[in-house]
């Protein structure tokens, strides 16, 4: 699962910076100062319902490259920018359909994937990924490959979406200094006088395509573990393998605008059972081994300080992981060395 080679680099500092410097005003303003020496930063933005998540794919990001040093990992969080925040309860739109932003959703963190740029500087090289999102290979062979002139470099939607040109952004390889325009709190308020549909951006569809490069599609590996997964996506919520029993804490999307009568039956579903009622409950992840890759991450983490016993039963209790995990952590194996 994770090959000795790749497991070397396992990280010293524990106490990194979960979150982005901020100014007194909770702005971004000139705290926005350039990382230590120009390295990469890999960017893993959360929100509190995901913090394990992010903490775990941090740690597998050190352990598993063979020159930790060589990048920065920060953990960006939803709380250290009220913005978001601050449009709770308000009306925007997602796929053509009028959704309301609930800032205590599971993915409220996506707007941070186009806050990179302005937290470098707009200079230099990062990568920003989801919190479910697990290295098993070295991430530098992504993070130092030659990006022939792209501003992004990602893959694209599986399934109809990706056939329809939506990229995933969930995964993205960004060089800060072509991406210029991105200002990540501006263009969210645009989402709320509805000039800017939320999956057309996350979905990159406003940018220009001659400036979007792809990635192997084992770089953001959706729900799927091989000998060739370089990360693994736990992407279909409903199965990632930490919250496996608890209530169901997102709203499935409305819509798909190529496919209007999808659009149809999601809210005559929703209006019908009510909201999350076809669903209920996360369900168990079908491949045992992206389970046992998981906790043998966390278990680590915890060896190692990273996630204490009070955090986990704390994260428990609010729902955030699934109430028998210590059961599941008894029984996990350890990871190869």
């Amino acid at each position: 699962m994770v090959s000795p080679e790749n497991s070397k680099g396992t990280s010293e500092d524990k106490s990194a910076d979960r979150s982005a410097p901020r100014a007194a005003d909770g702005s971004l303003g000139e705290v926005n100062a350039v990382t230590s020496n120009l390295k990469p930063v890999v960017f893993i933005h959360t929100n509190e319902r995901q913090i394990v998540g992010a903490l775990v794919a941090r740690h597998a990001l050190q352990r598993n490259s063979r020159t930790p040093d060589a990048f920065e990992v920060r953990i960006i969080e939803t709380h250290d920018f009220p913005f978001l925040a601050a449009r709770e309860g308000q009306p925007f739109r997602r796929d053509g359909i009028t959704r309301i932003w609930h800032n205590n959703d599971l993915q409220s963190f996506t707007p941070l994937r186009f806050i990179p740029p302005e937290l470098m500087g707009y200079q230099g090289r990062a990568l920003i990924i989801d919190p479910d999102i697990f290295a098993v290979a070295d991430v530098c062979e992504l993070l130092f490959r030659d990006m022939q002139g792209k501003a992004i470099v990602c893959r694209m939607r599986n399934g109809p979406k990706g056939k329809f040109g939506y990229y995933a952004s969930s995964v993205m390889l960004l060089d800060c200094a072509k991406l210029r325009h991105w200002r990540c709190q501006e263009q969210f308020e645009e989402l709320f006088s509805f000039k800017r549909d939320y999956m057309d951006w996350v979905s990159l569809k406003l940018e220009d395509p001659a400036t979007i490069g792809r990635c192997e599609d084992e770089w953001n590996d959706f729900d799927r573990l091989t000998p060739q997964t370089k990360m693994l996506h736990n992407t279909r919520r409903m199965t990632q393998p930490w919250k496996t029993g608890l209530p169901i804490d997102f709203e499935p999307p409305d819509a798909f605008k190529p496919i209007p009568m999808y659009a149809w039956l999601m809210r005559f579903g929703r209006r019908f059972f009510g909201p999350n009622k076809l669903i209920g409950h996360y369900w168990r992840h079908p491949d045992a081994n992206q389970e046992k890759l998981f906790f043998g991450l966390l278990r680590e983490c915890m060896d190692q300080g990273i996630v204490t016993e009070a955090m986990l039963r704390e994260e428990m209790s609010r729902n955030h992981v699934r109430h028998d995990a210590f059961q599941v952590l008894e029984r996990t194996t350890p990871l190869a060395a």
